[in-house]
């Protein structure tokens, strides 16, 4: 089980990242534009560097839904491979078995 602070931050970072996501797609969409004057181009790089860190998407983890972890994550099923094997041990996933010879 992960740490409560570190899943609390992920949905921290998770939230600013939905609050200020379109703001950045804009700013960057000024910014990659050739046609427009550089200083209006660096205007809104300068902009987008006062974002909030946590607001860009590069600053997420993938973490497993049951236990946070954020190592060995499966993105097809969100768990890690721990959950993974206790889960289809248990027959809690259709069609997983847990092989053995």
């Amino acid at each position: 089980m992960a740490k409560k602070s570190m899943i609390e931050r992920q949905k921290k970072r998770e939230h600013l990242v939905a609050q200020y996501a379109e703001k950045r797609a804009a700013l960057k969409a000024i910014i990659e534009d050739k046609e427009k004057p550089v200083e209006e181009r660096f205007k809104a790089s300068l902009k987008l560097a006062e974002l909030p860190r946590n607001s860009s998407p590069t600053r997420l983890n993938n973490r497993c839904q049951l236990t946070g972890r954020p190592r060995a994550y499966y993105r097809k099923l969100k768990l890690s491979r721990i959950m993974l094997r206790d889960l289809g041990q248990n027959g809690e996933i259709p069609g997983l078995v847990k092989s053995s010879w």
